[in-house]
């Protein structure tokens, strides 16, 4: 945390991973010293020191580009100079934070930040993507769509690597560039050029709409010899998700629910803390992440002894699985409560914190990573699954949204037969082990 009270501070719960083309639904907030920040000199040079403090005392180094001498030196560098006008200092911090080589070290003007403290209410506007900028290539890179969005409907997919914007080239632009392009009123056209794959181009045109969120879809599927399998998908971690989440775990429970498929395949993350809370539904005891600073591990969070149930699960991941999916799928998988089936997760394990500057503006910066409770660290390397199995070409694009989940879905057709094995070994132990209803409720209120 900034040590300071003349800022104020937009903190931590940056699980996400990169930069939605509507909103942006990855903070909480709070307010220090208010009373004091006036104090404050309105020279460009002093909101310089400020994010070149922020870096000093917080910045966890993952490139390796990273000294205390250099950034001492940079520091004397960059107020040694004079700025003409505030743009001329945002460009300097921009090129100071730039010179860490971290995508998601980045400065936001004051139109930027406040764009940025979107609320978690569950309702986006724009056209339903999530971005992240490769750091080895500087591509900007689908990490999902949001079902039922716009970018959805016209089959964008994980990984597609978005080339242009309006017929305008996205080389050397960031995410919130990206976003400002891609960004406008609800009902009006935005272009975009995608590879997908190596060299396969596709154009398509999306139409700006509002976006309504809802967190989980939930059903009770009946497999072929009778096995009673509740079916969950959780498609985003935002404030509604740990609610909605107990909500569907509590009906599918009273329906008799043998066992469970878990469906994070394409859920690009969100708030941190709705990860943690849903791990406490589905584990009662053990690790659930811990975060590691340069100051070393620390801020463990584990399980509650409230799960909500302790039926056998399978966890369905894909390349589209990032971030709080990767922290959940990592949790389940460590402390053998789940079974992963599907492809390797998206890989982005670093810990944001956003911090809001003195005049208005603000930046994210990298202070931890994740480390699951193994100790495996997941940026970069993603989440293995247990069960490998990767969908067709042919199906990844014939399959439509709402045939996820049902016998048309090969990876949950695998999913269903892991779990079925599960039970046969356990013997189809009942539905309900025991009453659901008085943990949800503690679990939703607390």
């Amino acid at each position: 945390m900034v040590r300071n009270s003349l800022r104020r501070v937009v903190l931590l719960a940056l699980a996400g991973a990169g930069a939605f083309t509507g909103a942006v639904v990855l903070a909480s907030d709070l307010v220090i010293g208010s009373s004091t920040a006036a104090l404050l000199s309105d020279s460009p040079k002093e909101v310089m020191d400020e994010a070149w403090q922020i870096v000093y005392r917080d910045y966890l180094d993952t490139t390796g580009k990273y000294s205390d001498d250099g950034w001492r030196k940079l520091r004397r560098d960059v107020l040694a100079r004079s700025y003409g006008s505030t743009k001329d200092a945002y460009e300097a911090i921009r090129g100071m934070l730039g010179s860490l080589d971290d995508p998601y070290t980045r400065f936001l003007d004051p139109r930027e930040f406040k764009e940025m403290q979107i609320d978690t209410s569950g309702e986006l506007s724009g056209v339903g993507i999530q971005l992240s900028l490769d750091k080895d290539t500087k591509e900007l890179v689908v990490v999902s769509p949001i079902d039922g969005s716009p970018a959805a409907r016209a089959d964008v997919k994980p990984k597609d690597v978005i080339v242009q914007i309006n017929g305008k080239s996205t080389k050397g632009m960031n995410t919130e560039d990206a976003v400002k392009l891609i960004r406008g009123p609800v009902g009006t056209k935005v272009s975009l050029v995608l590879r997908r794959g190596k060299s396969q181009m596709v154009s398509v045109d999306l139409i700006r709409d509002r976006i309504e969120l809802h967190a989980v879809d939930s059903r009770m599927n009946t497999t072929p010899d009778g096995l009673r399998v509740g079916y969950i998908r959780l498609k985003q971690f935002n404030a509604n998700a740990a609610k909605d989440m107990a909500q569907a775990i509590r009906t599918l429970e009273q329906q008799g629910a043998q066992g469970y498929v878990l469906d994070l395949r394409s859920n690009p993350g969100g708030l941190l803390v709705a990860s943690i809370d849903i791990a406490r539904q589905l584990i009662d005891d053990g690790v659930i992440v811990s975060t590691k600073t340069r100051d070393g591990v620390q801020d463990v969070k584990k399980a509650t002894g409230r799960a909500l149930t302790r039926a056998p699960m399978v966890v369905l991941v894909n390349e589209g699985s990032a971030s709080a999916s990767e922290i959940l799928s990592g949790a389940l998988q460590d402390n053998k409560r789940a079974v992963l089936v599907g492809q390797k997760t998206f890989g982005k394990g670093l810990v944001q914190s956003v911090r809001g500057l003195s005049d208005g503006s603000g930046m994210t910066v990298t202070i931890a990573k994740y480390l699951t409770p193994s100790g495996r660290d997941i940026h970069k390397h993603g989440i293995q699954p247990d069960v490998p199995v990767k969908m067709s070409e042919e199906e990844a694009r014939t399959l439509k949204f709402d045939q996820l989940g049902t016998r048309s879905d090969s990876q949950y057709q695998a999913a269903e037969t892991t779990l079925s094995k599960q039970l046969r070994l356990a013997g189809q132990p009942p539905a309900v082990q025991f009453d659901p209803n008085q943990k949800a409720r503690a679990l939703v209120e607390n």
